[in-house]
This record gives structure tokens, C-alpha cells and sequence, in this order.
């Protein structure tokens, strides 16, 4: 087939690249082929099901079989997509595709039913891959590649502490073998046996099928269940910083982006673009909110993202939208504001504090002069000249 032929698959499987009616259908029967085969796979199991329920469930199993057969084939055809490099070799875009995470889910999606098809594996099996279905939501749910990511940049620290549990686990089960063997030969068997002991003592579960009798036992028992409370705060620390570091880093790239298109920000480098991100912060305003009022003492300028404003200014209010700003009239001149601005719209804004203000304006004099020139045409005067950075 043609290379637009799989551009145009691509495209369909992959709506929030280009977005068409098409994909979002595609979009709809992929979600309900996975909702229907992990709902059909799980209400499979319960007992005294009629004959006429199970044939039904296997009906909407098969076709959710069926369509992710297909998908699947349609992933590996379009794997090269729209980029021009993977166009003129298809089948090694097609290999990186099948060797992905998601790429393997969804084999081992297809595997199993596939094998249980020709007798390999039994149905109980080849519910697994059924109810596996369920990870592919992760290419619709933001949610899920932020905790893989997570988990991929914190590997190394989570490794570490998994190690040291694991070393824990091994010399507590060591020690209470020693302790209770021979009070209890039966539950105490072996040092594997004790490792069962450990993870539910170190888990803090306990669920009682292994009891220390012996005093040295119990003590044993007492410090490691302290030691598990502290270990398994180790992995939940590092999780929590790792999830708080990967949304500063994607809130940080937002805002970069967002700046960098900007007018006023056009001429900047990337160092220059990346100090002002690192300054402003988010914030949305719904209609009809006055974000500053006139009269009010200056505390921060605003750009606008999306959204329009209105600012109440003598005879004729003005609209400003998406790439304009205000509030900088009163934080240049340190003085009450002499406007009111109200939110059209809801309204995207990226909020510049006046402290942050003039360290911006100190670091780029050359954005203080385009600032103050807008300023100055907004009130109708002629611009004051900016001193001298150095003054004799």
C-alpha cells in the first residue's frame, strides 16, 4: 500500500495527534471493546450463570478479541505514521512499535486467547489476557504513562529500598527459624517457610497463621514490625517527591512553550525564556471576575494565555486577548492601579508577582524598554526614557 494509506491509519489511531471524526470513533470502539472484554472476562467467573448469559458474554469477548486483533495489525501497518525518517523503513518502526510497553500489552492482550484457541491454554488462562485489556487504557487515561514515568525516572531509589527490605525479610525469617524451630517444627519448617512469616510481619498484616511462642521470638517479631513501618515509608517517600518532581517538570515545559509564544518575549533566547517560565505562575479566572480592580495597591502583572479581558478604561473600554497583558502600568510607576480589568471569558493567565517584576525587568533591560514602551502608548504619553543602568 501507499505511504498515505498509512498515514491515514496512523492518523485514525491516534487522535490527539490530528484529531478527525474518524479517530474519535475509533477512539470509542477501542474503550468499549476493552470495557466489554474486562466486564465479560471478570462476570465470567461468578456461579450459576444461565447458559444464555455465558453464550452472550462469549459473544462480547469474541468481538472485543476481534477488535483488538485488528488494532493490533493496524498499530504494526501504521507504525511509521507521519514521520518521514520511519517511512523508508516501515518494518523497523514496526519492530520499535511491537517491542514498546504498550506494543507488548497489546500482544499479551491477544497471546493468550490466541493459544487457548489452539488448545495450549486452558480459559481460565486466557481470562488473563482478557482482563490485561485493561492497561491499554492507559493511551486515553493521562494518568497512567505519569506513573510509569514516574516509576522509570525513581527505578534506581526504588530499587534500593526494595533491596534492603528484601535484606531484611531474608535475616528476619534467618532469625526467627533459629527462634522457633523447635517449638514449632511444623510452622517453623525451613528458612523459605519463615519468609512468608517476614513479608506479612514486615507488611504490617499479620495475619496470624504464624505466631512466635518463644520470648526471644516475639522480641525478634516487635522490632521487625517497627523496622517494616519505617521500610515501607522508604518506597512511599520516594514515589510522593518522584510524582511532585515529574508534574513541576510537564507544569514547567507547559509554561516554557506558552511563554516562548508570547510577542513580548520574542526575542529572547532560550535561558531567557526559561528564567521568566521558572517566575510566572497559572492561574485561571472565570467570566465576569475581576482580576484587578482600580484603586487596588500593585501586586502582580498578567499575561493572557487563552480567554479575553476587558479593561475599563475612559471613554472606551479595550479587549485584550490571548498574547497581550496588563498590569504592568502601575508596577512600573509604583502606584494604585488605574484600571479595572474583568474576564471576558473563562481566561488562561500566567501571573508575573511584582517582586519577580523587577528582577525580570533589572536581568533584561531591553524587555523593561518594550514594556514601558506599551505601557506609555496605553496611557497616551510620550515614553519616559529608561536611566542609565550605571549611572556616574
Amino acid at each position: 500500500m501507499r505511504p498515505d494509506s498509512r498515514v491515514a491509519v496512523h492518523d485514525a489511531l491516534e487522535p490527539a495527534d490530528h484529531p478527525t471524526r474518524l479517530s474519535w470513533s475509533v477512539e470509542a470502539v477501542l474503550i468499549a471493546a476493552i470495557a466489554g472484554s474486562v466486564i465479560a472476562a471478570i462476570w465470567g467467573t461468578v456461579p450459576g450463570l444461565s447458559h444464555q448469559t455465558l453464550t452472550r458474554l462469549g459473544d462480547v469477548a469474541l468481538a472485543a478479541f476481534a477488535v483488538f486483533v485488528a488494532e493490533y495489525l493496524a498499530r504494526l501497518f501504521s507504525a511509521a505514521g507521519r514521520d518521514p525518517d520511519a517511512a523508508s523503513r516501515p518494518w523497523q518502526a514496526r519492530w520499535l512499535y511491537a517491542r514498546s510497553v504498550l506494543g507488548v500489552i497489546d500482544l499479551l492482550v491477544i497471546l493468550p486467547q490466541l493459544l487457548h484457541a489452539v488448545g495450549w491454554l486452558d480459559a481460565d488462562e486466557a481470562r488473563l489476557g482478557a482482563v490485561l485489556a485493561l492497561v491499554k487504557i492507559a493511551r486515553y487515561a493521562p494518568a497512567l504513562p505519569l506513573v510509569i514515568s514516574v516509576f522509570r525516572n525513581e527505578g534506581r531509589s526504588l530499587l534500593a529500598a526494595l533491596t534492603v527490605m528484601l535484606v531484611l525479610m531474608v535475616l528476619a525469617a534467618s532469625v526467627m527459624y533459629t527462634l522457633e524451630h523447635r517449638a514449632q517444627p511444623q510452622l517453623f519448617s525451613s528458612i523459605p517457610a519463615c519468609l512468608w512469616w517476614a513479608i506479612v510481619t514486615i507488611a504490617s498484616v499479620g495475619y496470624g497463621d504464624m505466631i512466635p511462642v518463644t520470648l526471644g521470638g516475639r522480641i525478634v517479631a516487635g522490632v521487625v514490625m517497627l523496622l517494616g513501618i519505617a521500610m515501607f515509608a522508604v518506597p512511599a517517600g520516594i514515589l510522593a517527591t518522584g510524582f511532585a518532581s515529574e508534574l513541576r517538570r510537564r507544569d514547567f515545559v507547559v509554561t516554557w512553550n506558552t511563554v516562548a509564544k508570547v510577542p513580548l518575549f520574542a526575542n529572547l533566547d532560550a535561558a531567557g525564556i526559561a528564567a521568566i517560565a521558572r517566575l510566572l505562575k497559572p492561574q485561571i479566572v472565570p467570566a465576569h471576575y475581576a482580576v484587578v480592580r482600580r484603586g487596588e495597591p500593585a501586586t502582580a502583572m498578567y499575561f493572557i494565555m487563552t480567554g479575553e479581558v476587558e479593561v475599563d478604561v475612559p471613554p472606551n473600554p479595550v479587549r485584550l486577548r490571548a498574547g497581550q497583558f496588563f498590569g504592568e502600568i502601575a508596577l512600573l510607576r509604583q502606584m494604585l492601579r488605574t484600571a479595572t480589568v474583568t474576564a471576558v471569558t473563562e481566561t488562561q493567565l500566567l501571573t508575573l508577582e511584582a517582586s519577580d517584576f523587577r528582577k525580570l525587568i533589572d536581568e533584561f533591560p531591553d524587555l523593561r524598554e518594550r514594556i514601558s514602551r506599551i505601557a506609555e502608548g496605553r496611557l497616551g504619553t510620550p515614553p519616559t526614557p529608561t536611566p542609565p543602568t550605571n549611572p556616574a
